[in-house]
């Protein structure tokens, strides 16, 4: 499990990518404010949005999430403290004003990032916040 990427994996890379062609610039591992150790992985500051790509084993996804069947029972309540730790983010940076929006690693980085942008402008509008990100 050490070997396993923590940031900068390639679903994250391929958005961030496309993020940048489309004109978007953003902050990459982006302290959570008000919360020590937490971070986002695209951060657009100035309008308030975070946007986190969440692996499918370590946060619990719906559909492809697996439990490991060795020390099971550690494993059950580490993943479990995983999702806790994700909802007081968000409910965090939501209480803060911040939009969170929050993807599963399966994602198309297309869409993700065709959804980030939509919710970027939107923002700009909301707050008059035309220049760049």
């Amino acid at each position: 499990m050490s070997r396993q990427a923590s940031k900068d994996t390639a679903v994250e890379l391929a958005v961030r990518r496309l993020l940048h062609a489309a004109g978007l610039r953003y902050r990459v591992e982006y302290p959570v404010p008000g919360m020590p150790r937490r971070r986002l992985d695209v951060a657009f500051p100035r309008v308030k949005v975070a946007v986190l790509i969440d692996g499918c084993f370590w946060h619990g996804c719906p559909v492809h999430a697996t439990r490991p069947k060795s020390n099971a029972e550690w494993w059950r309540q580490k993943l479990e403290r995983n999702m806790i730790r994700d909802a007081e983010t968000t409910e965090h940076l939501t209480a803060a004003g911040w939009e969170v929006l929050r993807f599963w690693e399966h994602e198309a980085p297309q869409e993700v990032a065709a959804r980030v942008a939509a919710a970027v402008e939107r923002r700009r509008t909301v707050t008059g916040r035309g220049g760049k990100t």
